[in-house]
């Protein structure tokens, strides 16, 4: 676009909040931004003022420029955030090595309220976490079910009673589903439970010691040793306890370092007056303002968390923003703290040092990344004369024996980087017999289906299609290529015996040195979708192959064997399983325990 044209446009720009999107010579996105007015802040860059190197760097690359009016400046912030999860733009600071920390929910919405692990936060419940830093909240769980004989099933209480289960009989559950106990009898247990839950764990230390010591005066050795061990844990989450800390206290403590060049993020978690443990995130500095990056990056994390009732921090942001946004998402507040003294003061300074420690061990490791991901991805685009940087990545391999349990494998590589939330599994349902070409036909028909529907908010668009094989391979995914019309995706595909590349621009392969970088990626993202696609079929395989050796065993019907599988998922953990293991799966009494132990020992 001329830069008439670009004058032109910004003198169309409305005084009004909004997110704006730049965009590439190639039509890329390069960079969105919010603004409060899109007008005064748009224009700003094309202004011949001094900039930084990396908004000079970024205005140099821009070709057009487009812009989503919204009702306010948090509707902005929001839309923000969506568009840069969606394009993954080079100029922004993005969220890096996230992840989806585990939570204990306690289901007080039913009346009978159990209690689980997840991953997803929703406002159906009570929450405690997150837990990071090596904590085990299935142990946390497990020692709320055998203390307080909280459920951890999902059955219905219906008005009918059911038959008591293997938990009722160990001493797990009060068994409400079979109505031996009151809601008014189980409601003061569930209340111990989230006292326990909130950090209050000396009750619950001095009645695992009881237990403890009555299995070992029965000599039931390894029960006490089970209860010893649990002690110990909550005697190490008892040390988490920042005494000077009030216990009512939720603060995510945050803080960042910077060399001018690359950026770290240091995340610290308390909750109830616990530390819940530390997170690092690894960043490039982003082209916008360093207040509005940060207030970006926060909002980007809390999208799919709950905003605690603190922040802790000194970085300059845009604290009404924020605060308004938490409101609109939350349905309360937000309270921002900078302290200069205190117990939250020392919190700060230990993430300020955590994030410096970081940088400073990490940078050199990051400088050498780039080499091996974005570097390589713009490599390829030269040697293999693709049509455009390929951004997304996606690979697809087969795995299977003898046509038995078909399953292909989709791993997708975001500048060089795997993207694991982006992988995808398919059970092959139209190919009969051990088809390696018709299954790789079927997989890419059913991913390329999703492309122009709305389906491709979830599964973006791929600039690059890789396949595990040769020149077979290739013409059979480019026959699906042909048959759905898509023309604006490259493909190639990379035979393992002599690393050769095929691609649909010449009839020979591509030999790229050994040594080089892009070819290094390659065998990545190759590889990653081999072993994803042998663990998908492996785990199939091995229930298959658990189900028919079970049905050998004498009173182990289809209900146990379900039950089994469940508890267990392969035969080999169940051929180790003791008897007092087997007997945890629903259904499975001592006496058939025993015979199934008896039967693999036997083998």
């Amino acid at each position: 676009m001329s830069d008439a044209i670009v004058r032109e446009k910004l003198k169309l720009l409305p005084d009004s909040p909004g997110v704006y999107i730049m965009l590439d010579g190639e039509g890329t996105v390069i960079y969105v931004g919010k603004a409060r007015v899109l007008k005064n802040r748009v224009r700003q860059y094309f202004h011949s003022s001094e900039k930084p190197c990396k908004v000079q760097a970024m205005v140099e690359s821009i070709a057009d420029f487009s812009y989503v009016v919204t009702p306010s400046e948090v509707d902005a912030l929001a839309l923000e955030n969506t568009l840069i999860k969606k394009y993954k733009p080079k100029y922004n600071i993005l969220l890096k090595d996230d992840k989806t920390y585990p939570y204990i929910k306690v289901h007080t919405q039913e009346p009978f309220p159990r209690i689980s692990v997840t991953r997803r936060v929703k406002k159906d419940g009570k929450y405690f976490g997150p837990f990071m830093g090596g904590v085990n909240c299935k142990e946390i769980v497990d020692i709320a079910a055998k203390i307080y004989h909280i459920r951890t099933c999902n059955v219905k209480i219906a008005e009918k009673p059911k038959k008591p289960c293997l938990n009722h009989h160990l001493g797990r559950c009060l068994a409400p589903c079979a109505h031996y106990v009151t809601q008014e009898e189980y409601a003061e247990r569930v209340e111990k439970a989230l006292a326990f839950l909130g950090g209050e764990y000396e009750e619950a230390e001095k009645l695992l010691a009881e237990k403890m010591e009555k299995f070992a005066q029965e000599e039931e050795f390894e029960l006490a040793l089970d209860y010893r061990n649990k002690i110990r844990m909550l005697s190490k989450l008892g040390l988490r306890r920042i005494t000077s800390m009030p216990r009512d206290v939720d603060a995510d403590i945050w803080a960042y370092a910077s060399n001018g060049l690359y950026a770290c993020i240091s995340l610290l978690v308390t909750r109830r007056g616990v530390m819940q443990g530390s997170v690092n995130f690894s960043l490039d500095e982003g082209a916008g303002e360093r207040s509005e990056a940060f207030t970006s990056f926060l909002t980007q994390y809390y999208a799919n968390k709950e905003i605690p009732h603190e922040l802790i921090l000194e970085e300059p942001f845009d604290d009404e923003l924020f605060i308004a946004y938490a409101k609109k998402k939350e349905g309360r507040g937000v309270e921002i703290t900078r302290p200069k003294f205190g117990v939250r003061r020392e919190l700060l300074d230990m993430g300020i040092r955590n994030a410096a420690e970081y940088l400073e061990k990490s940078v050199s490791a990051i400088e050498h990344k780039d080499d091996m991901t974005k570097n390589a991805c713009a490599r390829l685009k030269e040697l293999l004369h693709l049509g455009c940087y390929p951004k997304r990545m996606e690979c697809y391999d087969i795995s299977d024996i003898s046509g038995v349990d078909k399953v292909g494998s989709m791993v997708v590589f975001t500048d060089g980087e795997a993207d694991k939330y982006e992988y995808r599994r398919f059970r092959i349902r139209t190919v009969e017999g051990a088809n390696d070409f018709a299954s790789l036909q079927e997989v890419l028909k059913r991913r390329l289906a999703k492309l122009g529907t709305e389906e491709e908010e979830r599964f973006s668009r791929p600039q690059l299609v890789v396949i595990d094989g040769g020149k077979g391979q290739l013409s059979a995914v480019k026959a699906i290529f042909d048959e759905m019309g898509v023309t604006d995706v490259d493909l190639i595909a990379l035979a393992k015996q002599q690393e050769e590349v095929f691609t649909l621009n010449c009839a020979e392969s591509v030999k790229i040195d050994r040594r080089d970088y892009a070819l290094k990626m390659l065998q990545r993202i190759r590889d990653e979708a081999h072993r994803f696609a042998i663990t998908y079929f492996r785990n199939l395989h091995s229930k298959r192959n658990l189900a028919s050796v079970l049905e050998e065993i004498g009173g182990v019907g289809k209900r146990k064997r379900a039950a089994l599988l469940e508890k267990f998922g392969t035969i080999d953990r169940i051929m180790r399983a003791s008897v007092e293991e087997l007997c945890e799966a629903e259904g499975i009494g001592k006496e058939l325990a025993a015979r199934i132990r008896k039967y693999f020992e036997e083998l």
